[in-house]
């Protein structure tokens, strides 16, 4: 089993309103990873997410793809310290 890795994402595009916190959720879920995923006043949407990172990685490119409606113009993505995250939180 790996170390732990976390990451923060920040989605630009169309990608309010498409069901992306959803997907992301569901994959999160499906893959056991932890963090969360929110809408931001400027239009983006911004996601942690903390797991082996196998896990973590698939969950970026499904950022990188967005649901079906989805727009993704460009995903930023910075690596954070692991925090022991549990559960996945949508706001």
């Amino acid at each position: 089993m790996s170390e732990p890795t976390r990451v923060r994402v920040v989605v630009h595009g169309r990608v309010q309103g498409v069901f992306f916190r959803d997907t992301v959720r569901r994959a999160a879920l499906e893959r056991n990873v932890a963090g969360s995923v929110s809408n931001r006043r400027n239009g983006t949407v911004e996601a942690v997410f903390e797991a082996e990172p196998d896990a973590v990685d698939a969950l970026v490119e499904l950022c990188r793809r967005g649901p079906p409606g989805a727009r993704v113009e460009r995903v930023e993505v910075s690596e954070e310290p692991p925090q022991g995250a549990a559960g996945f939180d949508v706001s």
